[in-house]
C-alpha cells in the first residue's frame, strides 16, 4: 500500500462544495457551490479557477456530449455554454412544490442525467421531510420520475456491469442498491448495502473505482469510506483535515487521484479557526486504485 497524501489544492471557501467531476479534455476540475450559486472549473495545469454565477442553487454538473456542460440549477435540469457563460433551461421538476431543489446528480453510462431533489434546508441536514424525489433526464430532454418520499437525494454511481445503480437518501443513512437495466433506465429491488455506523455520520455524495469498489463522502464525519457493495463491508477509511465533507470523484493522470469538496456552512467561528481549510477542495493520492471516467449526457 502505497503512502496515501492529502492536501487542500484550493482554498475556496465553498459554503457547500459539492459535485466534482474531472474534465480530462482540458486536465481540470469541475465542482459547485451550491447556496453560492456558482460553478467553478480548476485547472490543474495552471492552477487558476474560472466561475460562473447562475441564478439559482446549483447542485450538480456533468459533462455533455455535444460540449459544454449540464447542470442542476433549482428545479432545472440546464444546458450550460461554458464560453458564453449562458443556461439554457431542458426541463423543470417539482412545479408543485415551491420549496425545492435539486441535489446531487450524475450521468449514467447510456447517457441520462440522473439527479434528485430535496426541500430547502433551514439548516445544514434541517429540513422538511419526504419531500424529494429522483428523476432522469433522458437524451430527448424527456424527464422521467422513479419514486418520491426522499429526503436528501444525494450520492448516486452505476457498477461496472451496469446492472446495478448504487443511491443514497442521507437520512436514511444507508447506501442502496437497484437492478438496473441501462437499455431502458428502470430501476427495481431496492435494498440496502450498507448502513453508516455512528461515527461515520451522514453519507452524502459517492463515486466508484475501477475494482467496482464504492468510495462515500461522509457528511459531519471528516472522512470518505471504501465500501464493498457485494459483501456490505467497509474496506478503508481516509480521514480528512475537515468535518463537512461532500463528495468524492477521481481525476487526474489514469484517474489515480481523488478529489473531495467539503462545506463549510453551519460551522460557528471556532470550528473555522479549528479547521481553516473548511470549503476547500482536497487532493487525495497514494491510494493504490484508480476510479473511472465520468459519462457525458446524450442530449
Amino acid at each position: 500500500m502505497s503512502s496515501i497524501k492529502i492536501e487542500c489544492i484550493l482554498p475556496e471557501n465553498c459554503r457547500c462544495g459539492e459535485s466534482p467531476v474531472w474534465v480530462e479534455a482540458s486536465n481540470s476540475l469541475l465542482f459547485v457551490d451550491i447556496p453560492a450559486k456558482k460553478i467553478c472549473q480548476w485547472d490543474s495545469l495552471t492552477k487558476q479557477v474560472q466561475r460562473v454565477t447562475v441564478d439559482a442553487p446549483v447542485s450538480s454538473v456533468a459533462l455533455r456530449q455535444s460540449g459544454g456542460y449540464v447542470a442542476t440549477i433549482g428545479t432545472k435540469f440546464c444546458a450550460l455554454n461554458w464560453e458564453e457563460q449562458s443556461v439554457i433551461v431542458l426541463a423543470t421538476v417539482d412545479n408543485d412544490k415551491k420549496n425545492n431543489r435539486f441535489n446531487d446528480g450524475k450521468v449514467d453510462p447510456a447517457g441520462r442525467y440522473f439527479a434528485g431533489t430535496m426541500a430547502e434546508e433551514t439548516a445544514p441536514a434541517v429540513l422538511e421531510r419526504h419531500q424529494g424525489a429522483l428523476y432522469s433526464l433522458f437524451p430527448d430532454h424527456h424527464v422521467k420520475k422513479y419514486f418520491d418520499q426522499v429526503d436528501i437525494s444525494n450520492g448516486l454511481d452505476w457498477s461496472l456491469d451496469h446492472k446495478t445503480f448504487y443511491y443514497i437518501d442521507s437520512l436514511s443513512y444507508s447506501v442502496d442498491a437497484f437492478d438496473y437495466d441501462l437499455q431502458t433506465g428502470q430501476i427495481s429491488n431496492r435494498r440496502s448495502v450498507y448502513k453508516l455506523e455512528k461515527e461515520e455520520q451522514i453519507p452524502d455524495g459517492m463515486c466508484i473505482d475501477a475494482e467496482g469498489k464504492l468510495w462515500v463522502a461522509c457528511y459531519n464525519g471528516g472522512r470518505v469510506i471504501r465500501l464493498d457493495p457485494v459483501t456490505g463491508k467497509r474496506l478503508q477509511t481516509v480521514k480528512l483535515p475537515v468535518d463537512k465533507t461532500t463528495s468524492c470523484c477521481f481525476g487526474g493522470k489514469d484517474y489515480s487521484e481523488m478529489y473531495v469538496t467539503c462545506a463549510r456552512d453551519g460551522m460557528d467561528p471556532e470550528g473555522l479557526l479549528r479547521q481553516p481549510e473548511a470549503g476547500g477542495i482536497f487532493k487525495i493520492t497514494g491510494l493504490g486504485v484508480k476510479g473511472i471516467a465520468p459519462y457525458s449526457y446524450a442530449g
